[in-house]
């Protein structure tokens, strides 16, 4: 092997160790590419200007017809120094028992929709949120990592 291709050699060694770890695949990406579809849907049909429960209650019809177990309105105990609060975190759903899925009827998501969902993901121990928002002229969505 002459000098250039032993560099080329080790330059591909180099990438197989160096592109898993930065291309990394998404958690869930079916399951959320099946539940964005879903959204999509029911933005299509409803519109914007619905209250936040109305899109809610359409999305419990697609996830019912599809077959998906889903829990609506989870609640999650918090804990402080030991004791359990009286209040709990309340996610809109959690689908597969894996995805926490938060819905919103607002103009535009804000950093404090996204620290809600790390709140309840931190509360809940799922790793993946989806946050959606049916209120804008389209539909908005946010994958929200723990």
């Amino acid at each position: 092997m002459s000098k250039s291709e032993a560099r080329c050699h080790r330059s591909e060694q180099d990438l197989q160790h160096v592109v898993p770890s930065r291309v990394k695949e998404l958690l869930y990406k079916e399951e959320v590419f099946k539940l964005v579809g879903f959204c999509m849907e029911i933005q299509r049909e409803l519109g914007k200007g619905h209250d936040e429960i109305i899109y809610k209650d359409a999305l419990i019809v697609e996830l019912s017809r599809a077959g998906i177990p889903f829990l609506r309105d989870r609640n999650y105990e918090i804990t402080y120094k030991g004791a359990i609060l009286p209040h709990y975190y309340y996610a809109d759903f959690v689908v597969w028992d894996k995805i926490l899925f938060e819905a919103k009827a607002v103009e535009k998501l804000s950093d404090s929709h996204i620290k809600q969902v790390l709140n309840y993901l931190a509360a809940s121990k799922l790793r993946l949120g989806l946050l959606v928002n049916f209120g804008g002229d389209s539909l908005e969505w946010k994958r929200v990592v723990l």
